[in-house]
């Protein structure tokens, strides 16, 4: 069992813009793989995060709306595309663009989940984190957390009806 992250400090990581993180799960979204530079941004060894759900990284302030939209889409075979903020081991936070794919095995069926992250934009960021807050705002107000996932997609889904856009062209307009 690996040691889950310390609290928020505030301090944000940042990675070079040739950096590349790369991780796969399983289709239980467990880590079955990790390159070196997610475990040195992320601050965990290999054997701390081989196993383990991929939402140990799961910032706090990340939506979980943001990802029941990322995981409806992949379960579907479609790829996705989305700015996400993670927390380190230490408890510091570093966002990502994710490229996030299902991986399918010799029969077509889906294996796994395979992600690329390079690192965000600052004008991508300011632009997604009153989005985010939103989003967050409209979860908490459900004491059920199921239910709040689903009112914080509902937003999500009329923010985007409101911009005319798909997600992507969406997330891609940051």
């Amino acid at each position: 069992m690996s040691t889950p992250a310390a609290l928020p400090t505030g301090h944000e990581v940042r990675f070079g813009d040739e950096e590349l993180i790369v991780s796969k799960t399983d289709l239980k979204g467990r880590i079955t793989y990790v390159n070196r530079t997610f475990m040195q941004i992320a601050g965990y060894a290999e054997n701390e995060l081989l196993g383990q759900p991929h939402n140990i990284i799961r910032h706090p302030d990340m939506p979980r709306s943001v990802f029941r939209y990322l995981w409806d889409t992949i379960q579907t075979g479609r790829e996705i595309f989305a700015y996400v903020k993670n927390i380190t081991k230490a408890g510091d936070h570093y966002w990502v663009f994710a490229h996030v794919t299902p991986t399918l095995g010799a029969d077509g069926a889906i294996a796994g989940f395979h992600s690329n992250r390079r690192t965000a934009g600052r004008t991508a960021i300011d632009a997604v984190e009153p989005l985010y807050a939103a989003l967050r705002a409209e979860e908490a107000r459900h004491a059920n957390v199921k239910d709040g996932a689903m009112a914080g997609l509902a937003l999500l889904e009329g923010t985007l009806r409101d911009a005319g856009k798909p997600y992507d062209e969406f997330v891609f307009a940051l």
